[in-house]
């Protein structure tokens, strides 16, 4: 099924889910399922220089939750209890996705591109895009819709922050070639544009405030990092009296530079790995 076959089908059972039964809805969205798995939809595109969030693919998503009924979906010794249609991601070795054994877990209807690598123990929920030669390291997460582009690194116990309500608003969007560093969190419909930097421990939301040194400027609502920005966490003092009386400060994220070749040598990713 095709992008505005599968589109038309989810608007038109969202209007009429009571009034279809349990074979017909279930039909609808295990193509929908199918399609997600495949890259054939998702939950936003880039159109032009920007990106577009496709609402009814994450309206098709919550009616799965709808749809679906608890069941055992244990499997050997690993235990797990879900929604009957949120099942595991099936891979085989013709997807060419290296999934190292240890804990890690792919939803359903999350595009894997060829040449991903997920060390374990990581997680990649439902709607989820990830595209060619990606890695998400051990404990990182890729949470619900959020996209990520080619050739990045989401470094050890890295957050990217995933959305589902409300419906029109931004997933985490990561372009390509971007380094994500451990520990770090990004949240809230921001978008890293390609060949940034994120050191260790930085944090951005929607709300944070982005101090571009090089550029002498504050990026703030909607936050997007710029191409090739290198992102450290800082700190900016707090001017009440009882602040400086106590030496208080707020972190703050710092672009300190943009790439240059040392840059790029830090952060080159093997190709031998893929």
């Amino acid at each position: 099924m095709e992008k505005n076959d599968i589109k038309i089908k989810i608007l038109e059972l969202e209007e009429n889910f009571e009034r279809l039964n349990n074979i017909e809805r279930e039909t609808i969205l295990l193509n929908f399922i199918d399609c997600l798995n495949k890259g054939k939809i998702r939950a936003a595109e880039k159109v032009g220089n920007n990106w577009q969030v496709n609402s009814w693919v994450k309206r098709g998503i919550l009616m799965l939750f709808r749809q679906g009924k608890l069941c055992d979906m244990s499997r050997e010794n690993f235990a797990f209890f879900d929604k009957h249609l949120l099942t595991l991601r099936d891979l085989t070795l013709e997807d060419s996705v290296r999934l190292v054994p240890g804990g890690s877990s792919i939803r359903s209807g999350v595009y894997i591109a060829k040449g991903v690598i997920c060390m374990p123990p990581m997680y990649i929920n439902i709607g989820a895009y990830v595209d060619e030669d990606t890695m998400i390291d051990s404990h990182a997460l890729v949470g619900t819709c959020a996209q990520i582009g080619k050739n990045v690194h989401v470094s050890a116990a890295a957050q990217i922050g995933g959305v589902l309500e409300p419906i029109g608003a931004n997933p985490v969007i990561i372009e390509d070639n971007v380094m994500i560093g451990g520990n770090c969190g990004v949240y809230e419909g921001v978008i890293v544009k390609k060949n940034a930097i994120l050191g260790s421990g930085v944090i951005l939301n929607s709300s944070t405030k982005v101090y571009d040194l090089p550029n002498e400027k504050i990026l703030q609502f909607p936050l997007e990092i710029p191409e090739n920005a290198v992102i450290v966490q800082g700190a900016r003092s707090v001017n009440t009296d009882f602040a400086r009386s106590y030496g208080l400060s707020i972190a703050t994220p710092l672009i300190v530079k943009y790439r240059d070749g040392k840059s790029d040598a830090k952060t080159e990713l093997e190709t031998i790995l893929r």
